[in-house]
């Protein structure tokens, strides 16, 4: 007997409702075991840069769920019963939280806005700005980037910019083209992965 059951959802922020944004590559993992077994395989489901996750191969049955290596505080495992369409939500606390943000290209560059809003108190490690053709933009997927390294705790009232040059990049980012750009920052965290702000698509 195959799969016969489906789950989906996503990770919300749970102060704003937003969904939390992830890389698509090397991001936050879904862990989970499917439970009545005595060596039960650890599994794990990928999430898409938006946030959300759906996996149609499962088998009904009880498992034990818990988003891991993520851009958030991390949260405990819990029990879910998967039958049919089920659908599990993870309320997370991102560490960080891009607000404010403006992306647009002035003169001969890309420039980036934002302010930022971290939610524990280690220190903001570095911030980014990042560029490619596919939406799935971020710091495993991109053709060019703009990384300012910070290593400090930031006020929300900062404003900061990040630019990218695009005589300098002409070979990568081509007038007359699309190309998404991402902005993103990466706590001081064990094991942390970039928060990230929706990413914006131009013409350049």
């Amino acid at each position: 007997k195959g799969p016969d059951a489906t789950i989906f959802g996503g990770s919300y922020d749970v102060e704003t409702g937003e969904l939390v944004q992830q890389d698509i590559l090397h991001g936050m993992q879904i862990e989970y075991v499917e439970n009545g077994f005595d060596n039960p395989e650890t599994q794990y489901m990928v999430v898409k840069n938006d946030g959300t996750f759906m996996n149609k191969l499962m088998f009904s049955g009880t498992y034990t769920i818990q988003p891991v290596r993520g851009n958030f505080v991390p949260v405990p495992k819990q029990g879910i019963e998967v039958k049919g369409d089920t659908r599990i939500d993870f309320k997370v606390q991102p560490y960080i939280r891009i607000k404010n943000l403006n992306i647009k290209k002035q003169d001969n560059k890309v420039v980036a806005t934002f302010q930022v809003q971290q939610t524990i108190s280690n220190k903001v490690s570095r911030l980014a700005l990042f560029a490619h053709p596919e939406p799935n933009v971020g710091s495993s997927l991109n053709t060019v980037s703009s990384i300012m390294i910070t290593n400090a705790i930031i006020y929300p009232e900062t404003e900061y910019t990040l630019e990218i040059d695009l005589a300098n990049n002409a070979s990568r980012l081509k007038p007359g083209e699309q190309y998404y750009f991402r902005v993103g920052a990466l706590m001081d965290a064990p094991e942390a992965k970039y928060n990230y702000a929706p990413a914006v698509r131009l013409t350049l």
